[in-house]
Parts: C-alpha cells; sequence; structure tokens
C-alpha cells in the first residue's frame, strides 16, 4: 500500500493575522529601543575615528540609562519573540512550500528575518551572563546582525503593510471578519503575554533600576553583592594583577613634558570626590562614592593642549581591554578622575588597586583598572 505524506495540520483558532499583528506591535517597540541603544552603546564602546574625540561625557548617567533600557528591552522582547513565533508557525508548513519566484523570495526573508532575531537575541541573553559557546567575537557579530535583524524586519513590515493595516485594531476591518468568538481567547493570549513580559523584566531590571533590586531574581548581578558595595566583573587574579608592589609602582604620564608619580605623591595632590556610576555592557549598574585625582589635572602638569586626547594603559595582562582611549571631552570633565579610593576605602585590587580611571557617561570596560600609564595623543 502506497502512504501519502500529508502537511500537518493546525486546530488553533488564534494562529491568525490580528494575534499576530498585536503582538508584532509590542515587538517592533521592544526591538527598536533595543537598536537605538545598542547602536548608542556601540558607539560609545567603539567610536568610530571622527567622532572619537567628541563623544559626550554629559549626562554622567547617560550610559547607565541606555545601555539599561538596552538590555532590558532585549530580554523583555524574547517572550515577545516566542509569542510571535508561535502565532505565525504554521505558516512554515503550508503546501505547497514554494508557489512562485516571489513566495521563495518572501519566504527566504522571513527566513532571515526569524533567524537573524533568534540568534540576535539569545546571543544578546547569553553575553549577560558572560558564556560565549561559539568561535566568533561577540561584539562586532552582535552589532552587524542587529542591522540584518532590523532591516530584515522592515522589509517584512512594507510587505505585510496591506495585512497589518486590515488587522491593526479590534475595529479594522480584517480583525472583524474574524470570528467574535475568538476574541476573548485573543484577549486571555495578550494578557499572559503582557504578563510574562513584565514578569521577566521585573525579575532582571534591578540589576540596573536600583529601587527595583530587591525583586533581582534572574539577573546574573545584583547592585548591591560585591566588594566595597560594588559588583566586580573582572577580578585581579582574572586580569593577572594578583599583588602590585607599592614601592615599585609609578605612574607614568607621557606628554610634552612626561614625569613619573609614586603612589604617595599621587595621594598628596589635591583629591577630588564623585559621585558616578560603574555601568556595564552586560546591563548592571550601580552609583559610587570615588575619590582621586582629576585627569585634567594631570594631563595639565604634562602640558598637554586642550584637544588632545589620552590613552590609558592597564597593567592587566590577560585581556582585551589593557588599554583605553578617551576624547578630551571626557579627559578635560571636571568628573574624569584617576581613583584612589572607592566609597571611602583605599581601592581594592578587584576594584583597580592601586589607581582606576572613572569617568562621566562611560561604558564600564572603558573605566580602566590597575592604571599604571597615560599618554597624551
Amino acid at each position: 500500500m502506497k502512504l501519502r505524506v500529508l502537511p500537518p495540520r493546525f486546530s488553533g483558532r488564534l494562529h491568525d493575522a490580528r494575534t499576530a499583528t498585536a503582538i508584532g506591535r509590542w515587538l517592533a517597540a521592544a526591538v527598536a529601543v533595543c537598536f537605538v541603544t545598542g547602536v548608542i552603546s556601540h558607539c560609545l564602546q567603539h567610536p568610530p575615528g571622527w567622532l572619537a574625540g567628541d563623544l559626550p561625557s554629559r549626562p554622567s548617567w547617560g550610559y547607565r540609562l541606555t545601555q539599561g533600557l538596552h538590555v532590558a528591552s532585549g530580554i523583555a522582547a524574547i517572550p515577545l519573540l516566542l509569542a510571535k513565533l508561535w502565532t505565525v508557525y504554521p505558516r512554515l508548513f503550508a503546501w505547497p512550500p514554494v508557489r512562485s519566484v516571489r513566495h521563495a523570495l518572501e519566504r527566504l526573508s522571513v527566513a532571515l528575518l526569524v533567524a537573524s532575531a533568534v540568534l540576535e537575541v539569545f546571543s544578546g541573553l547569553l553575553n549577560t551572563v558572560q558564556w560565549y559557546p561559539w568561535p566568533f567575537s561577540f561584539v562586532p557579530v552582535h552589532y552587524a546582525l542587529a542591522w540584518v535583524f532590523v532591516g530584515a524586519l522592515l522589509l517584512h513590515i512594507a510587505v505585510k503593510a496591506p495585512e497589518i493595516k486590515a488587522h491593526w485594531s479590534r475595529r479594522s476591518a480584517g480583525t472583524l471578519a474574524l470570528p467574535a468568538e475568538d476574541g476573548p481567547d485573543r484577549r486571555a493570549l495578550l494578557t499572559g503575554v503582557a504578563a510574562a513580559v513584565g514578569a521577566v523584566t521585573l525579575a532582571t531590571v534591578g540589576q540596573s533600576f536600583t529601587p527595583l533590586g530587591r525583586f533581582d531574581l534572574l539577573a546574573p548581578r545584583h547592585p548591591d553583592h560585591g566588594q566595597q558595595g560594588l559588583p566586580v566583573n573582572r577580578t585581579a587574579v582574572a586580569a593577572g594583577v594578583a599583588t602590585v608592589s607599592v614601592e615599585d609602582w609609578r605612574l607614568t604620564v607621557a606628554g610634552p613634558r612626561p614625569y613619573e608619580l609614586t603612589l604617595d605623591e599621587l595621594r598628596g595632590m589635591r583629591q577630588y570626590d564623585a559621585t558616578l556610576p560603574i555601568a556595564c555592557v552586560e546591563g548592571w549598574s550601580k552609583s559610587a562614592h570615588w575619590s582621586g585625582v582629576r585627569i585634567r589635572d594631570l594631563l595639565d602638569r604634562a602640558g598637554a593642549p586642550p584637544e588632545a586626547r589620552l590613552r590609558v594603559v592597564s597593567m592587566e595582562q590577560k585581556g582585551g581591554y589593557a588599554v583605553s582611549e578617551m576624547g578630551h571631552t571626557y579627559a578635560r570633565d571636571e568628573l574624569t578622575l584617576l581613583a584612589l579610593r572607592l566609597n571611602g576605602e583605599v581601592l581594592s585590587p578587584d576594584h583597580g588597586f592601586p589607581a582606576r580611571v572613572i569617568a562621566p557617561n562611560r561604558p564600564g570596560v572603558l573605566q580602566t583598572k590597575w592604571v599604571h600609564r597615560l599618554e597624551v595623543l
């Protein structure tokens, strides 16, 4: 007997355009926030050459806000993406799979959209826990993939615009043509999706929005857990700077008038205080009280011109951020310090003893620890 293979059938009534449109609006909003804040984050962490010297150092909490929104909207997009895929996945089994060249191109664009969306949000999620089970560098691939995802999404919206318009609201023509008895079930589904988004957001956003820190159950960092009241991403042992000899340590400032300072000499200079956040790309942030010498004072002593940029060199032996650069807006900001103390205590080794950079509106990976050299550029 000859067996006939039939395509699967789906009995669920909510795999319809109205449900897909309603969830799609929420997902598009989350993606828009995530994309815009992600571009801002990338430009601050890896500025293009034409912008490197003019990045804004204010508001001091700017990066904390944008990166917190980036991670929060990215996490919120995960249940929205799963719900959106649930509403449309029966179309993946439509028969025949390809009806024309145009249909084949449309399906190919949808495949690109789905693949880039899934990879983008879940690779971002794994980055928050610093787990990288892939052979490529996360940052450039994540950034490039974001453009692919958004481009594919805009193309998809353009193709589906008539269908989206027809099902945009409860009173739209396409929605009214659907069975009225599906309305309560659809509203229940949308309520459940909204509750899931709210739950994952509430359980993670406290890592950057500290008033909600008590609900920080799922985030990889809690803002109140860590040495000297501040979390630590990278320890001194991991960076290969487990011990530092205070007697041998020197701060070298290379410029038109180069000089060196011992730690005692650095402590003998006028000290300034600043309350600034550490904000990391993984999404957590926490404000702290810092004390140290203003970078601008060190530059003036070295005879640096007002528009000079600065290269900061760490004693770090392992890792990709042993050297960072800052434009003149950061270097000349009165809040930018070569910090020696944190929350009233001498820096611990894990927080960068004997000296570290702290600057406003700057990604945490660029707040260089274990500094031993400043170079005027």
